[in-house]
């Protein structure tokens, strides 16, 4: 696998997050790491700042990662766990104000192309506009 820009999905719902994944990976394949998860450490919904950092770690790229969420609850706990990364490491993590399903499928297709950080957010986000 090519170094690129990893994808982390961060749901309130495991199902979700599982299930955007899955959509990047088939888009995509094998062309950029993908990291999800969702819930709430009893297995409600919900999110969990220890898991984040986890998928986080595990999708790990030299050249960055994108976190896509899906409600407030999820961007804020991606902060924490941002918080939480070697400042080295902090400053190559984006969270990306975009759809989640949209955009994890428009952010992974940008990242296996080789782009940077900035590039990937920067087309995950134009579902916004």
């Amino acid at each position: 696998m090519s170094e690129n820009v990893s994808i982390v999905i961060v749901s309130h719902s495991p199902a979700v997050a599982r299930g955007a994944a899955d959509m990047v990976r088939q888009m995509v394949g094998d062309d950029v790491r993908i990291a999800c998860c969702g819930g709430n450490p009893d297995g409600g919904l919900g999110t969990d700042v220890g898991a984040i950092l986890g998928a986080i770690n595990s999708a790990w790229s030299p050249k960055g990662v994108a976190i896509l969420v899906d409600l407030g609850g999820a961007e804020t706990n991606s902060e924490m766990a941002i918080e939480m990364l070697d400042p080295e490491k902090s400053k190559r993590v984006a969270i990306c104000n975009a759809p989640v399903v949209e955009g994890s499928v428009m952010a992974g297709t940008e990242a296996a192309c080789g782009s940077s950080l900035e590039e990937v957010k920067r087309t995950a986000e134009e579902f916004q506009s």
